[in-house]
This record gives C-alpha cells, sequence and structure tokens, in this order.
C-alpha cells in the first residue's frame, strides 16, 4: 500500500522576506515538521533560486509574492501556525547609516500589520546584532500588544561549527490559542526533553566535530561563476539554518518553561 501524504496536516509557515529559505530550513532541522503555503521575497534573484528548487523538487512548490508591503494578509487570516522573517537588516546593521524608522527598506510596520490581520500562532524572526540598540525594544512591544509573549536572544554561527561568527539576533513570539492546525506554542514533534538535548547537540558541533569546510578562494578575475555577485548578496543577507534551528529550539524552551 502507498504511504499517505498527511502535508495538509502539517503546521503551516508563511514565510516573509525568505531569502534561500534559511530560516524554514532552520526549523526542519529542529525537528519541527512543518509546510510551507506561501513566500515573500522581493529580490528577482532570490524568488527565482526558489522556483528553481522548487522544480528540482528540493522545495515543496508554493507561490511567491514579490512585495510585502502589498501582501494580501487577509488571506492568511488564521490560517497560519508560524510566521517566519529575516527582515531587512540595513536599518539597524552597524554596517550602514543606523537610520532606522527613517530607512526606506524599515518593513517592520508592515509586517505589525500582517501580524495582526493574520493571528498566526508563532512569529520567528532573524535581524543583525546591531538591532539589540535600534529597533528590538520597539518589535518585542509591538509583539506584546497583540498579546504575545515573546522571548530572543543571540545566537552566532560558530556555535554550531561554522568557521566565522555570524551574531544574530533571533525573536520567537506566541500566543496560548490553537493555530490551524491544533498546534499549541508549546507543542513540537520533538517534546521538551527532545529539544534541550539536541540544542546542547547543536552547539557541542562546534567543539565535538571539525569546522565547516571553507569554500575555494574566488579571484577578482572571471572565473566561469555564473552570477558571482547575486549568489554572494543572496548568501550574505542569508540565514544559517544551523543557527536557526538553535535559536528555535532554546527559545522555544524558554517559552515553555515560562
Amino acid at each position: 500500500m502507498s504511504d499517505v501524504d498527511h502535508s495538509d496536516q502539517l503546521p503551516t509557515v508563511l514565510s516573509l522576506c525568505t531569502g534561500y529559505g534559511g530560516i524554514e530550513r532552520g526549523l526542519s532541522l529542529a525537528g519541527f515538521e512543518h509546510r510551507t503555503v506561501a513566500h515573500v521575497e522581493i529580490e528577482a534573484f532570490a524568488a527565482a533560486n526558489l522556483v528553481a528548487k522548487m522544480e528540482e523538487g528540493q522545495l515543496v512548490p508554493a507561490p511567491i509574492w514579490t512585495d510585502l508591503k502589498t501582501l494580501p494578509a487577509h488571506c492568511f487570516r488564521e490560517r497560519i501556525d508560524v510566521l517566519t522573517g529575516g527582515y531587512p537588516c540595513q536599518p539597524f546593521s552597524a554596517a550602514g547609516l543606523r537610520q532606522g524608522t527613517e530607512d526606506p527598506r524599515h518593513l517592520w510596520p508592515y509586517i505589525y500589520n500582517h501580524i495582526r490581520t493574520i493571528r498566526p500562532v508563532r512569529c520567528f524572526f532573524e535581524n543583525v546584532e546591531g538591532h539589540i540598540s535600534l529597533g528590538l525594544r520597539e518589535v518585542i512591544a509591538d509583539l506584546e500588544s497583540l498579546g504575545y509573549t515573546v522571548a530572543w536572544g543571540i545566537f552566532s554561527a560558530a556555535e554550531v561549527g561554522a568557521p566565522h561568527r555570524r551574531k544574530r539576533v533571533y525573536i520567537l513570539a506566541h500566543t496560548d490559542s490553537l493555530g490551524l492546525q491544533g498546534v499549541r506554542p508549546d507543542s513540537n514533534t520533538q517534546g521538551r526533553e527532545g529539544q534541550v538535548e539536541r540544542s546542547f547537540r547543536l552547539r557541542g558541533r562546534a567543539t565535538t566535530q571539525h569546522h565547516w569546510e571553507a569554500q575555494p578562494a574566488v579571484g577578482r578575475v572571471v572565473d566561469g561563476l555564473e552570477h558571482r555577485v547575486d549568489r554572494l548578496r543572496l548568501l550574505g543577507n542569508g540565514v544559517v539554518p544551523q543557527t536557526a534551528a538553535l535559536a528555535w529550539i532554546v527559545l522555544h524552551d524558554q517559552l515553555a518553561s515560562e
């Protein structure tokens, strides 16, 4: 007898500012089975990469909306269990002008309105370390005003064995309501003890396993690498899935223990 497809019974995810899907991959690595029902991604190369992965069977096919500002959030109202997003870091990054709310790339007000409309059970976000001193307080206050309990922390790629630090802020928020699939905020396929064990295992990679192998050096001349600039931009703005997995597990456990 053939296997029965239960994908329509999995918790649903709406991915904002998807990039290459690092956050959603992190959820999978953390043992959280889910179904991404839609992506929002404005960068043409990033969107094309998602389409290519869908065509190759590496991603489940899902629509891609190109402009977060015009997303018809009402279509997803009370149909999303987890809303994810690595919203633009430029307004907060120490590498930029740190214009905060004055930066035209500041998308949090739109995300806040989408959360208010959609009412997901959980929200899981990623941003740069500079967000702590600029903007994070407002994000947490906005989430709490909508009835969410919030946990956040700094996590680095080095913690999961990468040869670089890449420290990032992760934010996890949840409500006490049930989602579309009846998934409670304190539930997970791993269970709380399994999550803690997995978090220690992820963090242990940095000391018990060899570091990730470095990529070959790429010189300043044409070497045949197609779309080099676009790929570097995609990777530079992307999320390390293993770090996202660690953040999900640790913050999830923190909220579950409160």
